[in-house]
């Protein structure tokens, strides 16, 4: 595989083609196939990453460099070979370019968390650039978060840019600092008070419930129209394993890093051509400024909140009330201001075997993007397991292609969110609010 081949795979999320739902035994990848996965890494190991950084860094050579280090935190590869690559591009950092200087940090956040620091601190009194400035404030923030370390970022921040109110993603980290050590997990009532408002907004919602630390997986759970939520047929909650960490494990401000937390515009299912991601049908979602505003509300679809000129408030109406001053549930409206896109709710199919000892194993990072627990049959090309396709039959069975999805971190457990806190949650829901035949009733049980 060419470099610019792996680049493609590794960036490209726009690619696709609307598809009905197809069959789920006539989905098949050659991509999965063992031979392939083992020329994958055969390919990545020698020449992807091992060439490109046994090499001379110049103006010549500087593009497979930044390729090394897009495989190096995507499949988590690291050797000797990888942490010389990183050293000679923070040697010549100066003269890189954009694009390779953010895949370096990517790289150093995603594997080494605290090998390069005092690297890391240098940069942070020199960086003229807002992300890159915000990427080496969350690596040193993350290695020290004391009272010291972010008063000294602030300060950087304020000397530096002066202009900083006027930068969303400064504005973004400045936030972040307030908040790194001092998550609040929202509570039951809100959360129960948002199941209730779906009928108030009148679309379908997926809700994908995750940990504050995306190392662990989290579920997706479907509301159909009529306030109900799908179910198997035996009665059990229908459930969805899903990572929304991405590759580098950045923040939620920084591009490509992990899914912000928020309100998503489903704008119905496609299949995508990138073969990282795989032919499962993935759901196309928009953030708040991705698209027009008549887009993302659905408008002239039976919208309920026409935006008008305060974007805010209109995406807040979204929310029920008792949320709309929760910091964490703007996460989305603030990425996609900041520039943040193409988060899409998908498969894939990277060999679960690269993160074998993660937490989120056999689940994937990925981009920045949600992306459900698929495994295939190395041998057929065949799909053994597939949460996305069963996510997005379960959002498929009923009427319509379009809705809502939420990303809502319930707390910051050290492990997977579990069926039973989801089922506990539904069930306090259907004690507080009744669902008679299609029609939904709000009855408070107070």
């Amino acid at each position: 595989m060419k470099v610019k081949a792996v680049l493609l795979c590794l960036a490209v999320f726009l690619q696709y083609h609307i598809e009905a739902q197809p069959r789920r035994e006539d989905i098949y990848s050659d991509f999965v196939l063992y031979k392939k996965r083992q020329l994958l890494l055969k390919d990545l190991r020698e020449n992807v990453i091992g060439k490109a950084f046994l090499a001379p860094l110049d103006s010549n050579t500087e593009y497979k460099y930044e390729a090394a280090c897009r495989a190096i935190v995507q499949f988590m590869l690291d050797n000797d070979t990888t942490q010389m690559g990183i050293t000679q591009l923070f040697v010549h950092y100066d003269a890189l370019l954009y694009d390779t200087k953010r895949a370096m940090l990517e790289t150093v956040y995603g594997m080494y968390p605290d090998q390069y620091i005092q690297s890391i601190q240098l940069l942070l009194a020199k960086e003229t650039n807002p992300f890159l400035f915000a990427m080496a404030a969350a690596y040193s923030l993350r290695y020290d978060s004391s009272g010291v370390n972010t008063a000294n970022i602030r300060r950087r921040i304020r000397e530096q840019f002066p202009g900083y109110a006027n930068i969303p993603v400064l504005v973004e980290l400045d936030k972040y600092i307030s908040t790194y050590t001092r998550f609040t997990a929202p509570a039951i009532k809100d959360l129960i008070e948002l199941f209730g408002h779906q009928q108030v907004v009148k679309k379908k919602v997926i809700y994908s419930f995750q940990r504050h630390n995306r190392d662990y997986a989290g579920l997706a759970i479907v509301q159909n129209a009529d306030g109900r939520f799908m179910r198997h047929a035996d009665g059990r909650l229908m459930m969805f394993e899903q990572l929304a960490r991405s590759a580098s494990g950045m923040p939620y401000f920084i591009p490509d890093g992990n899914t912000p937390q928020g309100v998503y515009s489903i704008q119905g299912t496609a299949v995508t051509y990138n073969k990282l991601i795989g032919p499962t049908p993935n759901l196309q979602l928009v953030m708040p400024y991705e698209r027009k505003w008549t887009t993302y509300f659905h408008a002239g679809d039976s919208v309920v909140y026409t935006p008008n000129y305060d974007a805010l408030w209109s995406y807040l109406q979204l929310l029920p009330p008792s949320m709309r001053n929760v910091s964490s549930v703007t996460e989305a409206f603030y990425a996609g201001k900041i520039g943040r896109n193409s988060i899409i709710a998908h498969g894939t199919t990277i060999d679960p075997e690269y993160f074998k000892n993660k937490p989120w194993y056999p689940l994937t990072p990925t981009m920045g993007c949600l992306c459900a627990k698929e495994l295939w049959n190395t041998s057929n090309g065949r799909l053994l397991v597939s949460e996305q396709f069963n996510l997005v039959s379960a959002f498929s069975a009923t009427a319509g292609n379009k809705g809502y999805l939420h990303v809502i971190d319930i707390d910051d457990q050290r492990k997977p969110v579990s069926k039973a806190e989801i089922e506990r949650l539904v069930k306090e829901y259907e004690k507080k609010f009744t669902v008679q035949s299609s029609q939904f009733k709000v009855q408070s049980t107070k």
